[in-house]
């Protein structure tokens, strides 16, 4: 079985000018090597094809594979992860992970916060500010935390993130509005422990494989510096004891209640009453096998980077009704 695998590779961005924060979502070579040999190692032929312009390339040139293994975040829009399912949905050529319609809803995190709150996951209190004078309409409780509408990898965050003040709500949702050109989504502060979970398979097969606790040095916010230096700023201990059923129950119903499939991450955190909280969710969480989120939880659930990508690609094959090849022995 041919797979080819379709991804956003930030040295390739980079050599083009685009900036480190613009690619903070992108993958280096080494993650998309990693994929290509636990597929190799699971009987498949691979082929790297690389970004949604490299991939309407290749479909332009008739190029076709049976299945595409599709970790491409996309550039510019809050519909840039759409773009590659969208494309091969029009190819009907079978893909892993989410189609474009969850992606692009679990993106906006205020979408994706109406759908999971309509399901019964609870939700910090918050509102959309789409122009300053939104601001106006704002009755919810500081401190505030406020971030882009439609980013990831913690991009948008910072220690101003973290709001007091009329004053310092409108000076973060103007450099929001302006940096990012997109709303900033605006929510009570959730001051207590964060979890992260990892989610496999789709509807009633879906399982939590476990998760663990972020804790920041000095409180900062999971953001993008952070994220990327997590060896110096973060403590990432398992999920367990009183918050391990919660975690995993609430991450479940926040996955289904979006439709993810195959694998993903639902990001949860408590409030002020001690109640969980819903985040976000990732169906299209980072894969590098040592730093991203979902590999580092699974591991230390018993579940390595290899078996991952077999949970991964079984879900696929599975939903896709194709057959799992004989393994490379």
């Amino acid at each position: 079985m041919r797979v080819g695998i379709t991804y956003d590779l930030r040295s390739w961005y980079i050599d083009r000018g685009y900036s480190m924060e613009d690619t903070a979502e992108f993958d280096k070579q080494e993650t998309i090597d990693a994929i290509d040999n636990a597929l190799v190692r699971m009987g498949f032929e691979t082929e790297q094809i690389g970004n949604c312009f490299q991939l309407m390339s290749a479909l332009s040139s008739d190029k076709r594979w049976d299945l595409v293994f599709n970790i491409a975040e996309g550039l510019y829009g809050d519909g840039r992860e759409s773009v590659v399912p969208a494309l091969l949905d029009q190819y009907r050529i079978p893909y892993v992970f989410s189609g474009p319609v969850v992606l692009g809803v679990s993106l906006n995190k205020y979408l994706s916060r109406l759908i999971v709150s309509a399901a019964g996951v609870p939700v910090s209190p918050g509102m959309l500010v789409s122009c300053l004078d939104d601001i106006k309409k704002c009755n919810l409780q500081f401190p505030l935390f406020i971030k882009p509408v439609s980013e990831g990898t913690g991009k948008g965050i910072t220690e101003k993130s973290l709001v007091r003040s009329w004053k310092e709500l409108r000076e973060r949702a103007g450099f929001v509005l302006s940096r990012f050109n997109q709303p900033a989504l605006v929510e009570e502060y959730l001051p207590g422990k964060e979890f992260t979970v990892g989610v496999i398979g789709s509807g009633s097969k879906a399982v939590a494989i476990g998760g663990m606790e972020i804790e920041c040095r000095d409180n900062l916010p999971y953001s993008v510096e952070t994220k990327e230096n997590y060896q110096i700023f973060c403590k990432y201990t398992p999920l367990e004891g009183v918050y391990e059923e919660e975690c995993k129950t609430l991450a479940l119903s926040a996955w289904n209640a979006i439709g993810g499939v195959d694998g993903g991450r639902v990001d949860l955190r408590v409030d002020v009453n001690g109640k969980m909280c819903f985040i976000e969710v990732n169906p299209l969480a980072g894969l590098h096998p040592v730093h991203s989120d979902l590999p580092i939880l699974a591991n230390m659930n018993g579940i390595n980077f290899q078996s991952l990508i077999e949970m991964i690609m079984r879900s696929a094959l599975e939903r896709n009704n194709l057959k799992l090849p004989a393994p490379i022995t």
